[in-house]
């Protein structure tokens, strides 16, 4: 069986389909939050209860003693924690959600898998850990001690706690770094859900540092493909770790991080103008300065990634947005 955390949302429902689809027994985990459509939420979760294999848990990760009664009946052989407080911006409004549910909701789960001999803790962390990093493209080998958001701190600090509980008990974790995921199912608050349902509404977008970011923008299949990968393949020790020249990435305990990311940045200008061309009309554009927590570029090496599991994301932007478009238009009209 397999536990997965944040089943209702966007990654959270793709991985946990993939898997059911694979005849994987999946229970998910979420507690459905109001940060942003619930009612989009539920629908993911229709669809998952369709398939045959699949139960679902509604609780919050910082519920302690709800976390260790699923762990204690249901005993997961593999647990992918996806469940999190997301959004750098929010994080400058409501911190203590992320301290929450990023560190608190984390420490049950590692919990829970240090109690109940899971055989592998996968976990998403984010790109956004790379911070002040200049160094292009990111390499999960580089250091990453700079985080310009609390969103992007408790991402590093899963990554510390993950490899505490790998060193002392030898509880494989493996942390992925996710770039700017995007596709069918997505989440309201990212900007090609904003700006696709801007536009059609003929009402203007919000264009920060005037659209010269850079973004990996990663189609949500890649990211599956991944993760689905490594669920399978438990992190092991780097007998070659030397702790006078330590490797940010691995570890003498079972530990590992990888980045999934298209590793081919886009142009935040070049991105709306996808969707404008999908959708047939024009964006209204607001252009603004960077924002407080934002990162003007990032680009992910992926070569750890294609080494150990034999993939690197590669879906092209305009087939993506595509997808997105498609469904967007399926589901809400327009």
């Amino acid at each position: 069986m397999i536990l997965v955390t944040g089943a209702a949302g966007f990654v959270g429902f793709h991985v946990s389909l993939r898997l059911l689809r694979d005849g994987h027994v999946v229970h998910g985990l979420d507690n459905l939050s109001d940060y942003y459509d619930v009612s989009l939420k539920q629908a993911r979760l229709r669809l998952l209860r369709e398939k045959p294999g699949f139960t679902f848990h509604q609780t919050d990760l910082t519920n302690q003693e709800a976390i260790a009664a699923i762990f204690a009946q249901h005993k997961p052989e593999y647990v992918v924690n996806l469940a999190a407080q997301a959004g750098v911006r929010y994080s400058l409004i409501n911190p203590r959600a992320y301290i929450d549910s990023n560190i608190t909701g984390f420490l049950h789960i590692l919990e829970g898998c240090r109690h109940h001999q899971v055989k592998h803790l996968v976990f998403a962390s984010s790109s956004s850990v790379y911070g002040l990093n200049t160094t292009m493209p990111f390499s999960v080998h580089d250091n990453v001690d700079h985080p310009v958001s609390l969103y992007a701190a408790t991402k590093k600090a899963n990554e510390l706690m993950a490899h505490s509980y790998s060193h002392l008990y030898g509880l494989p974790t493996t942390g992925l770094r996710f770039f700017t995921v995007y596709g069918p199912w997505g989440r309201p608050d990212m900007a090609l859900f904003l700006f696709t349902k801007a536009i059609l509404e003929g009402k203007p977008i919000d264009v920060y540092n005037e659209g010269r970011m850079k973004r990996d923008f990663t189609y949500i299949d890649d990211i599956v493909e991944g993760v689905v990968r490594l669920i399978i393949r438990p992190a092991a020790p780097n007998p070659e770790w030397r702790p006078e020249r330590p490797d940010a990435a691995t570890s003498r305990a079972p530990y590992r991080l990888y980045n999934i990311g298209n590793h081919a940045p886009v142009a935040l200008s070049r991105f709306i103008e996808i969707i404008e061309e999908c959708l047939g009309r024009k964006a209204l554009k607001r252009l603004l300065p960077l924002q407080a927590g934002d990162v003007p570029m990032s680009f992910a090496d992926v070569e750890d990634l294609a080494r150990d599991v034999g993939f690197s994301p590669g879906t092209p932007i305009e087939v993506g947005i595509r997808r997105f478009i498609d469904w967007y238009r399926g589901y809400y009209g327009g």
